[in-house]
């Protein structure tokens, strides 16, 4: 399949680079070819094509931390008093909700997240799953939402002390038996890490158990650190130790773990999170939403933390949660240099693919021979010249999700011209 006739765009450390009048070629998942338009037309006229004339060829968006079940929270007015703090919000929300969820519930809000992604450009996600009262199987359930949609993705299930030791065991269980499946290749494009929820709800046993399992299998941990305060005054309370020294100390954090948030860390833990490789990945808009405060991101990138960007099931639009990025850690440093828009890109593009490959090891994020084809195109009309200098900003205050025209993940077209190709969207709402 030959895409062109657009302009083909690339992120690197250095900056964008935009080719125009380009084409990408794509063979089975990968990209074999990518070239003027003109050149690849006569090498590969005869095959099928998808005009990108006036578009943008992108690679498709990462989101390196989420929750599919967040999907039922959308409308949910609680009863009662509105929670106060973020444990409450814990309480009163989240531990009720995935205490509701069947298999089959956990599979229908995979689907419609997954929707949401094909149609902003996001073709793989890092996914966070939790159902307490139906453990097992229930990663099968989302894989299967996953295969039907397209994308790539790699999940896990939320290990948690916090529905007794039963519940505890099901999860470790469930994590293994789905790592094992992917390890045997038994869900294509699928990978598998250990969930873990977050410090203050695991015992050392629990995370002991944990990491043992991680070793045996040669998995990274997925974990929320440092979200709020209470994380960090429970670990303070258990060992007299932060969060990230206290998870180090019992082999949960490795170089394809990733620790989601990281709002209240200290120089001591950036410093550790860089020595032992760790992915951090921001969520701005949630932690908006929860109030718990604002990610160090600038400190972080200053010592060389591999951040990404994520959005902890707010939404699968990688473009709002870049802009909401781009705009919050101005108005929180009282800086309107903080997280220049190129900054920005090398985390939601450059740092997020490399992300990806630590975790899943496919090459994704990059339009170039030999990688996967997770390609969109965006149907942006700029008012005023664009190119490589100034696009970073064209970016930011030009295009959303809503521009996306066409989606490709592995090589297999999901939405063009903004038609789903591969469900039936209103059956499945």
């Amino acid at each position: 399949m030959l895409v062109g006739n657009g302009t083909v765009v690339n992120f690197y450390e250095d900056g964008v680079k935009l080719l125009k009048e380009h084409a990408v070629y794509i063979e089975a998942n990968k990209i074999k070819e990518v070239g003027p338009f003109s050149a690849l037309k006569k090498e590969y006229g005869k095959d099928d094509f998808i005009d990108a004339k006036g578009m943008f060829i992108m690679p498709g968006n990462i989101c390196t931390h989420t929750h599919f079940y967040g999907a039922f929270a959308r409308g949910m007015a609680l009863k009662g008093e509105a929670p106060k703090n973020f444990v409450e919000i814990l309480q009163k929300l989240w531990w009720k909700l995935d205490l509701a969820l069947t298999n089959e519930d956990s599979y229908y809000s995979a689907l419609v997240c997954l929707l949401e992604a094909i149609k902003s450009g996001t073709t793989t996600v890092i996914d966070h799953h939790a159902s307490p009262n139906s453990i097992s199987g229930s990663l099968d359930y989302i894989a299967k939402a996953v295969k039907e949609t397209g994308i790539s993705a790699s999940l896990c299930y939320e290990v948690t002390d916090r529905n007794g030791e039963k519940g505890t065991i099901e999860g470790i269980k469930e994590n293994v038996r789905f790592a094992k499946l992917c390890k045997e290749n038994k869900h294509k494009n699928i990978s598998a890490m250990m969930g873990l929820h977050a410090s203050l709800t695991l015992s050392d046993a629990t995370l002991d158990l944990c990491a043992n399992e991680m070793k045996n299998l040669g998995l990274g941990s997925h974990i929320h650190v440092a979200e709020d305060k209470a994380d960090v005054e429970d670990s303070k309370r258990r060992c007299g130790k932060r969060v990230v020294t206290r998870l180090l100390k019992h082999g949960i954090l490795n170089e394809k773990s990733i620790a989601a948030h990281c709002v209240h860390v200290s120089d001591e833990e950036i410093e550790l999170l860089k020595e032992h490789r760790v992915s951090v990945v921001h969520n701005p808009e949630s932690n908006m939403n929860n109030a718990v405060g604002v990610a160090p991101v600038s400190k972080m990138l200053s010592k060389g933390v591999m951040l990404g960007l994520g959005t902890d099931g707010m939404t699968l639009d990688m473009f709002k949660e870049m802009r909401c990025a781009y705009l919050l850690h101005k108005l929180y440093e009282n800086d309107p240099r903080a997280l220049s828009a190129p900054d920005l890109l090398r985390v939601a593009y450059v740092n997020n693919r490399k992300i990806a490959e630590r975790i899943t090891g496919r090459k994704t994020g990059l339009i170039t021979n030999g990688a996967e084809a997770d390609i969109i195109l965006v149907n942006y009309k700029p008012y005023t010249p664009i190119n490589e200098s100034n696009f970073p900003w064209h970016f930011v205050f030009g295009i959303d999700g809503s521009m996306v025209d066409t989606t490709i993940s592995n090589g297999k077209v999901l939405m063009q011209n903004r038609e789903i190709k591969v469900l039936d969207e209103d059956s499945i709402v």
